[in-house]
């Protein structure tokens, strides 16, 4: 699927279920119900003779509207952890079940991502309300607005946008949190692979920063604990690793559509379904699970740090991020290396 579902359905199964955080004392983990991961029988994820990212990804961000500079380096680092080394279970770790996707020549998708330029759009060129084509007219005029453009790279560039927080976009917050597409020539010049996120912090991290936020709309109240070690109140709600409910509910997306643009660039490649349109992609199939036993309303196990937030990556600079699995093809089940077993 080219967006991040947030429709009803989605959040009858993973809002309106009864979180149960508790804390175990003698590890330090996040601990919910069992419940499950995915299941290989009813998952019909095909590859359809279409291209991956095999080459290494020149990766430019576009910063549309007026971005918190913490903001940035959180995301940034984010970026860097996907090809750098850092302590298990690592950001990069987590990339390499989207390695193990290949194109009809046995290429596996590429480990090389780098961030090649960035673009500031503090200006809001195309305003504050944006529709789904002006994604790719921002675009546009990143790559053309001398003398700071952004190359045009449509032999291995990937472009990010990724809108702040006062900025509306089609569909943001009520059917998407991001999606990902190609451009088309007509507009940007050139077919290249792009995604877009939104920040949901003042606009809806209920939807869009989930295991952090609750939506204000659910209809039950936010659940207590009988203590919770490490503060937070006796709420049950996960405090978010770099202590910025947008922000980090971002990070989960941008790995999201990173890992659907890699396997699905032009949207002829890794998907379920038999509709182009509306693919299910490899992300899709494993929304809202971040530990083992996760999915149908359980984030499943993820640790916490010492001020108690909540995490399942390590990345760069002893950053901590919260990532949502992936399908993986072999195991044939959502997966990620933080997985218990």
């Amino acid at each position: 699927m080219q967006s991040l579902q947030c429709n009803f359905f989605f959040l009858s199964c993973i809002f309106l279920s009864a979180l149960a955080f508790s804390w175990d004392p003698n590890r330090e983990f996040f601990s919910q119900e069992k419940n499950f991961e995915g299941s290989s029988d009813l998952v019909d994820l095909k590859y359809h003779m279409g291209p991956v990212l095999a080459s290494p990804i020149n990766l430019y961000i576009i910063w549309y509207g007026h971005w918190n500079p913490n903001h940035q380096s959180t995301i940034r680092d984010f970026i860097y952890s996907l090809s750098s080394p850092s302590s298990y279970p690592s950001v990069a770790d987590w990339w390499r079940t989207i390695r193990l996707y290949t194109d009809q020549t046995g290429s596996n998708i590429t480990s090389n991502i780098v961030l090649s330029g960035e673009f500031y759009d503090s200006r809001y060129s195309h305003g504050g309300y944006l529709s789904r084509l002006a994604i790719q007219s921002i675009i546009n005029t990143a790559v053309t607005s001398h003398p700071k453009a952004l190359p045009l790279n449509p032999h291995n560039g990937l472009y990010l946008v990724l809108t702040s927080s006062d900025v509306q976009v089609q569909d943001f917050c009520r059917a998407v949190c991001g999606f990902h597409y190609f451009t088309f020539p007509t507009i940007v010049g050139v077919t290249v692979p792009y995604a877009w996120i939104g920040h949901s912090g003042s606009q809806c991290p209920g939807m869009c920063a989930y295991p952090f936020a609750w939506p204000e709309y659910s209809g039950k109240p936010l659940p207590r604990t009988g203590g919770g070690g490490g503060g937070g109140g006796g709420s049950n709600i996960m405090r978010p690793p770099n202590r910025d409910v947008g922000t980090d509910g971002m990070i989960s997306v941008i790995a999201h559509e990173l890992a659907e643009v890699s396997s699905n660039p032009l949207v002829n490649a890794w998907y379920a379904g038999e509709d182009p349109t509306a693919p299910t992609e490899i992300a899709d199939l494993c929304m809202g699970v971040y530990g083992t036993g996760g999915g149908g309303g359980y984030v499943g196990k993820v640790s916490k740090d010492y001020w108690g937030n909540g995490y399942n990556l390590n990345g760069v600079k002893g950053r901590k991020f919260m990532v949502q699995w992936v399908w993986n093809p072999v195991k044939k089940r959502c997966f990620g290396p933080n997985a218990l077993d």
